[in-house]
């Protein structure tokens, strides 16, 4: 378990305190970094399909990367709020099976890590816009991410360790399901490790099977039983959400992005994104851009 949670590392993409209004009222927003909220007054929401969670006063909330969700605002919220993007040596996220929305109630130093990472990184704010068809561009991001090689080594290092301490909070058994190689069968364990690291291969599930020493129908029910999902479910899964990123993180033409997670046709690539995001690649792209 200590090895799977040590994989990630955590930067630091922006963090503010503001007052909002019902101007304050987003759609359908998938992120590919991290939001933490501490609220110290008025009240919202944040809601998808799955759930629909208050926001109020003296409460820590946290929506993972790639966490599809719903803002809203009717009147007045006051909140300190932290953008961060996750890192990792394969490519795999701490909360791959934890995309949800999370609340708890505030820990008594939650509120002094969000005052003291912010007292760090002053210049940090969403001046710009809090639309996330705004910040969330490319170019944008890029340019908060690059103030990190700006910080002093102390401050940097202050500032990982209190997002550490903040995401921590989020990992209570109680809170947080955890990808437990006591808990996930040994060979599920190797197979996921080997999806997210070979994205760009054709893997199949008979070559899955095969490395587990298990006939494909038995792999599978394994698979299912693990992981609540058969293994293509999963790796389609993993392949848009790897292609998700590259769309906002680079200028790679379709048909490369597409050959880089593993699609043997353009088409068939367009086809899958747009049955599991909604949306074509294009209009993906589109969103992602400086207008």
């Amino acid at each position: 378990m200590n090895k799977s949670v040590l994989r990630s590392t955590f930067n630091l993409l922006n963090i503010d305190h503001v007052e909002l209004n019902k101007n304050w009222n987003y759609k359908n927003v998938t992120s590919t970094f991290y939001r933490l909220y501490y609220i110290d007054g008025g009240e919202g929401v944040l809601y998808n399909a799955d759930s629909s969670i208050k926001l109020e006063p003296g409460f820590i909330y946290l929506v993972p990367s790639f966490t599809t969700c719903n803002y809203y605002c009717d009147n007045y919220l006051s909140q300190y709020y932290i953008c961060f993007a996750e890192e990792s040596v394969d490519g795999a996220s701490l909360f791959s099976s934890n995309r949800k929305i999370f609340k708890l109630k505030a820990a008594d130093n939650a509120l002094a890590c969000f005052k003291r990472i912010l007292q760090l990184n002053p210049n940090r704010s969403l001046y710009i816009s809090y639309n996330p068809k705004v910040y969330e561009k490319r170019p944008v991001q890029k340019n908060f991410e690059e103030l990190n090689q700006l910080m002093h080594a102390s401050a940097y290092m202050e500032t990982y360790g209190l997002l550490l301490q903040l995401v921590s909070m989020f990992l209570k058994p109680d809170v947080f399901l955890m990808e437990d190689k006591s808990i996930i069968h040994s060979k599920i364990s190797d197979a996921i490790n080997y999806i997210q690291t070979n994205l760009q291969q054709n893997i199949t599930v008979a070559q899955l099977a095969k490395r587990a020493n298990h006939n494909a129908d038995y792999f599978s029910r394994l698979f299912f039983e693990n992981t609540g999902e058969r293994p293509l479910t999963y790796i389609q899964s993993k392949r848009i959400e790897r292609a998700q990123l590259l769309l906002t993180t680079t200028n790679l033409p379709f048909y490369e992005i597409a050959a880089e997670t593993g699609f043997e046709s353009l088409a068939y690539f367009s086809r899958v994104f747009r049955n599991i995001t909604g949306q074509t690649p294009g209009s993906y792209k589109k969103n992602s851009l400086v207008m």
